[in-house]
């Protein structure tokens, strides 16, 4: 059973005696992450599976919306357990969809609609963490749309309070019971009376209806989280290295030897800052480059020429504190980059297309 919420009649009554509950046995399994042909998969969750799911089935483009468990810990939950809580896991739904004839950032688009966004607590009358909203993303190209269309979402100022839809790794994916899915079709009376008893419905229809879609910019493809994302995703190092211009030990970090083919990004925005190709051993124990994959993403603090103790470097979009340049460098440039490990991630040659950095790939004999 659901947390209770008032009575709105008979139909609210129905509604919370079969909310998201039953006793039909059907045992839980893990969905491979890996997608089937050409599509994609969206992992999404916003409180009541029912109502999410419900949203996507039969939407054109997607192939087919699962309602399920993800998040936690435990493998193969049953409702009973992530519903009374300690599991870890969200009600959450998994859609897959065909990116030629619908795309990720469109489908969040329609997941924001289903969702009071700024809600942190849960969705609605279903109190605690296993409904709170979550786009759990699989890969790079995701977060960075996921970040996109939150932050687009933000720029609105539709709301007086900050959105609170949180952006996490995405993780195994437990289908829920049989009887969890189609819900809105097997039972449309109950359906309906819970959604509009829980209070989703009149509050979709009073906050959403007419809203335009919230567009995603090319702009903001690379985009700086909230402090809060940044501190439940980077590590202590890496957050006061890139947020408050922290060094790491040299000879202790992470890239200074690496020798691997590859791009080096911004670990806060996903910004494209250095190549391999450009990389060199400086003897100083930082890893070291003589000049940027794209000069407009590393800013240095302060114009004119370069000192000889270095000029202070972050990256353009997210403001990151990179490290120094110095004018000290091998040919061709005579400069070195001298970058803190913390403040990048590394993307390796073969894998540039797959995380969206194909247009690098060109650079890299594979």
């Amino acid at each position: 059973m659901r947390a209770p919420f008032v009575s709105l009649g008979i139909l609210a009554v129905i509604a919370v005696a079969s909310a998201c509950g039953g006793s039909d046995a059907a045992s839980s399994s893990a969905r491979p992450a890996n997608s089937r042909g050409t599509t994609e998969v969206a992992i999404l969750a916003g409180g009541c599976f029912w109502c999410t799911e419900a949203a996507f089935d039969g939407l054109p483009g997607v192939v087919e919306a699962v309602s399920g468990y993800t998040g936690g810990e435990k493998p193969n939950p049953t409702y009973e357990e992530v519903s009374a809580g300690g599991t870890g896991h969200f009600e959450a739904i998994e859609v897959r969809f065909d990116p030629s004839k619908i795309s990720y950032a469109q489908i969040l688009n329609v997941f924001w609609r289903q969702i009071d966004p700024t809600d942190g607590g849960g969705q609605f009358a279903d109190r605690g963490s296993q409904y709170r909203a979550a786009i759990f993303v699989r890969d790079d190209a995701q977060r960075r749309t996921a970040e996109a269309s939150k932050a687009a979402l933000e720029a609105t100022h539709w709301f007086d309070k900050p959105v609170a839809t949180l952006i996490l790794p995405a993780g195994p994916f437990y289908r829920a019971e049989d009887y969890h899915q189609d819900y809105h079709d097997k039972n449309p009376v109950q359906y309906k009376a819970y959604k509009w008893g829980s209070g989703r419905g009149p509050y979709l229809e009073r906050v959403w209806k007419d809203k335009p879609a919230i567009e995603v910019v090319a702009e903001t493809k690379y985009v700086k989280p909230s402090d809060d994302e940044l501190r439940r995703r980077l590590t202590p190092l890496q957050y006061n290295v890139t947020q408050h211009g922290a060094t790491e030990p040299a000879f202790a970090n992470e890239f200074f030897d690496n020798h691997e083919p590859g791009i080096y990004v911004d670990i806060v925005s996903g910004e494209p800052l250095f190549s391999s190709t450009d990389k060199f051993d400086s003897g100083t124990g930082w890893p070291s480059f003589t000049r940027p994959l794209e000069p407009d993403n590393v800013v240095p603090s302060q114009k004119g020429p370069l000192a000889w103790m270095g000029v202070e470097v972050h990256s353009r979009l997210a403001g990151s504190h990179l490290g120094h340049v110095f004018n000290d460098g091998p040919a061709p440039t005579g400069l070195r980059y001298c970058i803190d490990s913390a403040s990048l991630r590394f993307v390796p040659a073969s894998e540039l297309a797959a995380q969206g950095f194909a247009e690098y790939a060109k650079r890299f004999k594979l």
